[in-house]
């Protein structure tokens, strides 16, 4: 599909993500990109506690320099500590080291436990860096910032059509299950359950086909040539600049801190 984004457009979109993430939502789109891909390396590479800590206060000062509400987006990372608490509980369960407790026969280790720790601080700072940066982006503008920044075009028509097609996919699966209903299904333990969601996923995938030859047709009549179109380039500004060579010092100094 041949994306072009008018003058006025991206203006209204830039002005919406600045009234929305602040100093963080006026910086151009691909050094928001390339800040988010330096931290999270940095932060993946750091194995002492004082420097993941600061890693950790960087990651909530991007938080404070942006507009986003503290109590949403911070419930929102809590939602991805939801899914690595199991690991992070059995960890000091399944790592030799120097004893802390013993339950039911289980001996808890410091070492398991400082892995633990250590995994919660590169998560918990990666995952808000990547929400503060990436996550205000529109998804349009992010598929052009990427493919700007050289990104092969395959995998951001891939990204663009995924953001674009998952809530139609979303919605035809709801007809079906709603279709499900009013004919009297009830999902219970048996292989009727089974061999009925076995079929709701073929009909899901024959349905995306169908849907995927359709819009084909329509993008061909419209000209698509398999390439993105955008008619206004980004430019760094001043204030990009000085940014980006902020952080750049930041993750420096993390990783000297490391090292002490």
């Amino acid at each position: 599909m041949a994306h072009v984004l008018g003058h006025r457009e991206a203006t209204l979109s830039e002005a919406g993500d600045s009234d929305r993430a602040g100093i963080i939502g006026a910086l151009d789109p691909r050094l928001r990109i390339v800040m988010a891909c330096l931290f999270g390396t940095v932060t993946v590479a750091l194995t002492s506690l004082p420097a993941l800590c600061a890693a950790l206060a960087t990651a909530l000062l991007l938080l404070a320099a942006s507009r986003l509400p503290p109590v949403p987006t911070l419930k929102r990372m809590a939602m991805m500590d939801g899914f690595i608490l199991f690991m992070l509980v059995l960890l000091p369960f399944s790592v030799p080291g120097p004893p802390i407790v013993t339950i039911w026969g289980l001996t808890a280790s410091w070492a398991g436990l400082w892995q633990a720790v250590e995994i919660a601080l590169t998560a918990n700072a990666v995952i808000l860096a990547l929400m503060v940066l990436v996550g205000t982006l529109e998804p349009v503008t992010l598929g052009h910032a990427l493919h700007r920044l050289r990104c092969p075009e395959t995998l951001v028509h891939l990204l663009m059509f995924t953001i674009r097609y998952i809530e139609v996919l979303r919605e035809e699966y709801l007809r079906l299950r709603g279709a499900m209903k009013v004919r009297g299904f009830r999902p219970g333990s048996n292989w009727h359950t089974y061999r009925s969601f076995g079929y709701l996923v073929g009909m899901m995938l024959v349905r995306a086909i169908e849907r995927s030859e359709r819009i084909l047709g329509a993008m061909k009549c419209r000209g698509f040539s398999g390439r993105l179109l955008l008619l206004q380039d980004f430019a760094l500004t001043g204030r990009d600049r000085v940014v980006g060579a902020a952080m750049t010092a930041l993750c420096l100094g993390l990783l000297l801190l490391d090292t002490l």
